[in-house]
């Protein structure tokens, strides 16, 4: 009972401080609440980006050609070079030889092109197609050395993939995320150093308040104990706004654009329960910062 007294008049006296450096505290509490709106929108961003990457690698293929001369030996051969390979799924790897892929063309193909006469009189010898692999990498980052790699392989004619993709929009994402990962850190920074000063100005002003409990022998964890509940006060409330901003703003930017990021192309994670674990991270990234800024000032300010 007697530690749930303590405990108890540690919030009250949390509370009666944050209002007593009302002006402090509203400053630490708004450069809370931008941080974590920052890492908020930062998070949502890279998550559906690295979505929309591991979408890549799941549909995104690298089309091998073999020669259309090439036996059954030699076509052998250039799978299992294939599967030596580390960027590549060994288990999704898929052949196809001219028969099959002749066949695929004919069910695409209307029944009045000339198109459908032609290929239904390819024979085993006169069919021009080339058998061909469909490849599946693991990273889609390192897709480009994976096919320089393949290209090198015996009795591969040809080898595609949508590289304009990689090559263009790939670099722009990481950039993005480097560039908020950076904005973030410095905001963090920042909110920890506000926080530091709301800290010192209620030691200052409970300095004689400390001294008695010094002497009368109160421990120093009860001694620390409001000034980190303070903190920890100060980063929740300053999660507030941005837990609201990310629910709802997601899920209007989600209804807005359809479930599509910038294009058509990148598909949006679904609302629930994407804000849901975002909120929670922020939640506990603001008390965390809120209860670090509190610990390094008590530490540092605080002779006991």
């Amino acid at each position: 009972m007697k530690a749930i007294r303590i405990f108890g008049r540690n919030i009250r006296n949390a509370f009666k401080s944050i209002f007593r450096n009302l002006s402090l505290s509203a400053a630490s509490i708004i450069c809370t609440t931008i941080t974590l709106t920052i890492v908020s929108l930062s998070m949502m961003v890279s998550a559906n980006i690295n979505n929309f990457t591991k979408d890549l690698e799941e549909t995104m293929t690298i089309i091998l050609y073999v020669d259309k001369d090439a036996t059954k030996d030699d076509i052998t051969s250039v799978k299992s070079k294939i599967l030596e390979i580390e960027n590549v799924k060994s288990d999704e790897l898929l052949f196809k030889d001219k028969e099959t892929i002749k066949e695929e063309m004919i069910k695409k193909t209307s029944k009045d092109s000339p198109l459908y006469n032609i290929m239904n009189n390819w024979t085993e010898e006169t069919n021009p197609l080339e058998p061909e692999f469909i490849i599946t990498v693991k990273e889609i980052r390192d897709i480009s050395k994976t096919a320089d790699t393949l290209r090198q392989i015996d009795n591969v004619s040809n080898v595609q993939y949508s590289e304009s993709v990689v090559e263009k929009m790939i670099p722009v994402f990481d950039v993005v995320e480097k560039i908020t990962l950076i904005i973030i850190i410095g905001l963090i920074v920042v909110t920890i150093f506000l926080i530091c000063n709301t800290i010192k100005l209620t030691i200052f002003a409970r300095r004689n308040e400390i001294e008695i409990m010094r002497l009368v022998g109160t421990s120093n964890f009860v001694i620390k104990l409001p000034f980190i509940i303070e903190g920890l006060f100060l980063g929740l409330i300053g999660s507030i706004v941005p837990i609201v901003a990310t629910i709802w703003g997601y899920i209007l930017c989600y209804d807005k654009l359809n479930g599509y990021l910038f294009t058509n192309f990148i598909k949006m994670i679904k609302p629930v329960p994407f804000t849901i674990q975002v909120s929670l991270i922020l939640l506990i990234i603001g008390g965390l910062v809120g209860m670090l800024g509190s610990w390094r000032t008590v530490r540092r300010y605080l002779k006991i």
